[in-house]
């Protein structure tokens, strides 16, 4: 009797040495589907581990879901997976692929906003990236509470989201996502307030509102400059700015599917942005600039012009006098 029990005691006991040897190499041996390969996987937002673990297994990047839950257990991670898109390069030992969970090493998208964009573009872009629905961008980045949460002033956001490109991921939340354009742009727009002088003795505020102008202006980076002392030139005596860009700014606001060419009516129609009817500058920055457009506004060029007209070729004729910017109108703009 005592030989048998003493059989039953060693199976137990070989049973469980090969169980957790199992369940070892199950967990540090890399799964090898038929080939390796990236799998997108994405783990919804409050999915539950056995659904995560379900979810992993139906796209083919774990063998056995319920050692992975086990797995989870042991570690004590079953509630530290972060939600979001991964992409999971196979083969990928499970003990591998729980800490890559645990860490939250989602995909990250590379995503570009032009220097100019304004926020109606800006919204088009996440929603084409698949961040966000576009109303949904448009709604936050016009939201006052939101802009004075993260310390900013001004009732919109327009004029504040530095374009550049930047690392997002689908599971970021948007406030995180637009925090961080308006942080890169406080962050540069500062270390060229402390290195550069103010020339026009302008409000930072208005620093902005003036280089988005040369932004929308300027197709030449050589003549952001110039374009920049000609309106310096304009505020001193007193002239409005006629600003094509800054009209067609106030119609897209009043109809942001406004995408045609500025007619008299427009240029008539008296706005918070037609500096073609109001003094000084308009109601508030019309896009969002660039490092560039920001630098010339600090570092105007020193000519004596006070108008300019375009040439239809990317670069604008520069003149000093009305009668010579009427001929250039006439030669240019016919």
């Amino acid at each position: 009797m005592k030989r048998f029990f003493l059989f039953i005691l060693v199976m137990l006991i070989s049973a469980a040495g090969l169980s957790s040897l199992r369940f070892y190499l199950y967990c540090v041996t890399p799964y090898r589907p038929n080939q390796p390969a990236i799998v997108e996987v994405v783990i919804p937002e409050g999915a539950t581990f056995r659904k995560t673990a379900a979810i992993l297994g139906q796209q083919g990047v774990i063998s056995d879901p319920e050692l992975f839950i086990l797995l989870a257990k042991i570690k004590k991670a079953e509630y530290g997976i972060k939600a979001g898109p991964y992409h999971i390069t196979l083969p990928l030992a499970p003990r591998d692929l729980l800490n890559k969970l645990v860490r939250g090493e989602v995909a990250l998208l590379s995503v570009t906003f032009p220097e100019g964009s304004n926020i109606f573009d800006i919204a088009r872009i996440f929603e084409q990236a698949g961040l966000r629905p576009s109303a949904e961008v448009l709604r936050r980045v016009t939201d006052a509470e939101f802009s004075r949460s993260i310390g900013l002033e001004d009732k919109t956001l327009e004029g504040f989201l530095f374009p550049d490109t930047y690392k997002l991921s689908r599971s970021m939340p948007l406030d995180q996502m637009l925090k961080h354009m308006y942080v890169r742009f406080q962050d540069l727009f500062a270390r060229e307030l402390e290195t550069n002088q103010n020339p026009g003795a302008l409000s930072p505020r208005q620093l902005v509102v003036l280089a988005s102008l040369v932004e929308k202006e300027a197709k030449d980076p050589a003549e952001r400059p110039v374009i920049a002392g000609v309106f310096y030139n304009r505020l001193k005596l007193g002239m409005r700015l006629d600003c094509d860009p800054t009209v067609a700014y106030g119609v897209m606001l009043e109809d942001p599917a406004f995408k045609g060419r500025l007619l008299t009516k427009h240029l008539r129609t008296l706005t918070r942005y037609n500096t073609y009817m109001i003094t000084g500058l308009p109601a508030g920055p019309i896009c969002n600039p660039g490092l560039a457009s920001l630098r010339a506004v600090l570092k105007p060029a020193q000519v004596d012009y006070l108008y300019f007209v375009a040439r239809n070729n990317g670069t604008h004729q520069f003149s000093r006098t009305l009668e010579e910017h009427n001929r250039a109108v006439q030669q240019y703009q016919r």
